[in-house]
C-alpha cells in the first residue's frame, strides 16, 4: 500500500475532535463508501477501508494515544505497540442500525435484527347502504363477513390434533439462516429466511386436515353492527379486531365499514340540517294557508303568511339530523314553491282575468319594481 494517510485527515477531523465527533464522522464516510452501496467501485472499496482503519484506532483511547505519540508506527504490530485488529473483530459501536436500514437488516458479528415477530392480521373492509332515516337516528343491522378464522380443529398449531410441529433443524427454530462471507475486510455474515420452515421456525410433519396445516380457515361470521345516529353517507366505522387473525401472537386486524346513504325523495341533506321543497298553489300562497309538512319525525302544521313568493324559506327548529358525537339536532328548511297550473278551464280564467283587472299593476310591487328596472338599463 502507498503511504499512509493521517488518521485524523482520513475522517476529516481536527486532533482535538471528541469521541462523538469521530464517531459521526465515521458514521457518515461508512455509509457512503460501504461496499454494498458500491458494488464493484474499487476506489469506494479502499476508501471504506481506509476509513475503517482509521476509526479503530481513533475510537480506542489506548491506541489513539499511541497514535497521536508515535503515528502510525504506533499501530504497527512489528513495532511492538501493538497493531489494529481484523475487521471481522471490530466493534462497530452501535453501527448496526445503520446497516440494518442500508443492507438488508442484517447487523456486523452475525447478530441479525430483522427476525420475524408478531404480525397484525388484515384489515377488511364493507360496504353497507342504509336508508336517509336509518343514518339520521342509527340502526342495528346483522352483516356476514368473510374472514379467516382460527382452525378449531388445532386451535392455530397447523398441526393434526394429538400431534404437535417439530423444531426445524435447518435453522435449529431460529427461522433464519447465516452464510458466511469472506472479503478484503474481514468476515460477513449474512441472515436470510430459513428456506425449509419459510421462517416459521417450526415443521409440520402431520398437517391438520381441517385446515391443510395452515392454522387458519376462511368462513363467513355473522356480526352485530350499530350505526351511530347522524351518520353520514361516506363515512366510516370502524371495529378495532374484528379483522384477520394476527401471526404469532399478533393483534387481529380490525373492520373498517363504508357507509353509502341511499337518496330520500323529500329530503336532502347540508351536513346536519335537512331541506325539503314543498309545493303550494297560488290561493296559498297569497292568502296564507297552514300546510301539513313532513319531517322525519312525521308530520307537522305549519302556517306560511299571506303574500309567501315562490322560494321563501322557513326553518322548523330541531327538526334536523342529530349530532353524531354530541347531543342535539340540526334544523329543517322547508322551501316553499308556487305552483302554477297548467290547464285551467274556461271559468278559472275568466275569473283570474277578473283579478288581473281588478288588481292593476299597481299591487304587483315586485313585477312592478323589475319593469322600471328593465327600462333603466335599456334607456
Amino acid at each position: 500500500m502507498s503511504q499512509k494517510r493521517d488518521y485524523y485527515e482520513v475522517l476529516g477531523v481536527p486532533r482535538n475532535a471528541s469521541d462523538a465527533e469521530i464517531k459521526k464522522a465515521y458514521r457518515n464516510l461508512a455509509k457512503k463508501y460501504h461496499p454494498d452501496v458500491n458494488p464493484g467501485n474499487k476506489e469506494a472499496e479502499a476508501k471504506f477501508k481506509e476509513a475503517n482503519e482509521a476509526y479503530e484506532v481513533l475510537s480506542d483511547p489506548q491506541k489513539r494515544s499511541r497514535y497521536d505519540q508515535f503515528g502510525h508506527a504506533g499501530t504497527d504490530p512489528n513495532s511492538g505497540f501493538g497493531g489494529a485488529g481484523g475487521f471481522a473483530d471490530f466493534d462497530f459501536g452501535g453501527l448496526g442500525d445503520i446497516f440494518e436500514t442500508f443492507f438488508g437488516g442484517t447487523g456486523f458479528g452475525g447478530r441479525s435484527r430483522s427476525r420475524r415477530g408478531p404480525q397484525k392480521g388484515a384489515d377488511i373492509k364493507y360496504s353497507m347502504e342504509i336508508s336517509f332515516e336509518e343514518a339520521a337516528f342509527g340502526v342495528e343491522r346483522e352483516i356476514s363477513v368473510n374472514r379467516m378464522e382460527v382452525c378449531s380443529k388445532c386451535t392455530g398449531t397447523g398441526a393434526k390434533p394429538g400431534t404437535s410441529p417439530s423444531t426445524c433443524q435447518h435453522c435449529h427454530g431460529t427461522g433464519q439462516i447465516q452464510i458466511k462471507q469472506s472479503t478484503p475486510f474481514g468476515q460477513f455474515i449474512n441472515t436470510k429466511t430459513c428456506d425449509v420452515c419459510k421462517g416459521e421456525g417450526k415443521i409440520i410433519t402431520d398437517p391438520c386436515p381441517a385446515c391443510n396445516g395452515k392454522g387458519k380457515l376462511r368462513n363467513n361470521v355473522k356480526l352485530k353492527i350499530n350505526i351511530p345516529a347522524g351518520i353520514d353517507d361516506g363515512q366510516t366505522i370502524s371495529l378495532r379486531g374484528e379483522g384477520d387473525p394476527g401471526s404469532k401472537g399478533g393483534p387481529n386486524g380490525d373492520l373498517f365499514i363504508n357507509i353509502r346513504v341511499r337518496p330520500h325523495p323529500l329530503f336532502k341533506r347540508e351536513g346536519n340540517d335537512v331541506i325539503c321543497e314543498v309545493p303550494i298553489t297560488f290561493t296559498q300562497a297569497a292568502l296564507g294557508a297552514e300546510l301539513e309538512v313532513p319531517t322525519l319525525d312525521g308530520k307537522v302544521k305549519y302556517t306560511v303568511p299571506e303574500g309567501t313568493q315562490t322560494g321563501s324559506i322557513f326553518r322548523l327548529k330541531g327538526k334536523g339530523i342529530p349530532y353524531l358525537r354530541g347531543s342535539g339536532r340540526g334544523d329543517q328548511y322547508v322551501k316553499v314553491n308556487i305552483d302554477v297550473p297548467k290547464k285551467l278551464n274556461e271559468k278559472q280564467k275568466a275569473l283570474l282575468r277578473e283579478f288581473a283587472e281588478l288588481s292593476g299593476d299597481e299591487v304587483h310591487e315586485q313585477r312592478k319594481g323589475f319593469f322600471d328596472k328593465m327600462k333603466d338599463a335599456f334607456k
